[in-house]
């Protein structure tokens, strides 16, 4: 059974799993050993030290977060999407993209990420550096760096000034890539 088919499936007969961590739900995705091309997004200062961007549950159209590094996602930035590789090795190639909401959340001052099938349509992913960063021609951000990371380990683009005025419940955090084989602590 395909991936897709199985996730419509569990969610039409009203079947969840909150079972972050266990890839194996969904399906086995593209494992613990980074796929050449492709990028571990981690937090590198507290309080997300080492904390992996991934979708939860994990390799399903859902909420991103910053979590374990044993469920973290592999990603590359294609044509300005943030890619998600959720196929196994050796099977032909799946994605989810990163999307970006156009409503506003926590206090007006960020837009949501989250991952789909569907292509982002707001805005633009791209590297600085090592550093992930999102723009869009519409939004003018201090900082196109700076994230949330809020409640249940929910990643938010922050709208405003980095490190200014963080919503209680949020961190303010920079997520950079990392590529050795393998996601550590």
């Amino acid at each position: 059974m395909s991936y897709h088919l199985r996730n419509l499936l569990t969610a039409s007969l009203g079947i969840f799993c909150s079972c972050a961590g266990l890839a194996d739900a969904q399906g086995a995705g593209p494992g613990t050993t980074l796929i050449e091309g492709y990028y571990w997004i981690r937090a590198v200062a507290p309080p997300n030290f080492h904390k992996y961007l991934q979708s939860n549950p994990v390799i399903t159209e859902s909420n991103a977060v910053l979590e374990s590094h044993t469920t973290a996602g592999q990603f590359q930035i294609v044509d300005g999407q943030l890619v998600q590789l959720i196929s196994e090795p050796g099977a032909p190639e799946e994605f989810l993209y990163g999307v970006v909401s156009t409503e506003r959340f926590i206090d007006d001052k960020s837009l949501q990420l989250s991952f789909s099938i569907e292509q982002n349509t707001h805005g633009t992913f791209a590297w600085q550096g090592d550093t992930l960063t999102w723009s869009t021609p519409d939004i003018e951000r201090p900082n196109t760096a700076a994230f949330y990371v809020c409640t249940d380990q929910l990643v938010y683009i922050n709208l405003g000034a980095y490190m200014y005025q963080t919503p209680e419940g949020c961190a303010d955090q920079t997520i950079h890539y990392y590529n050795d084989k393998v996601a550590n602590e």
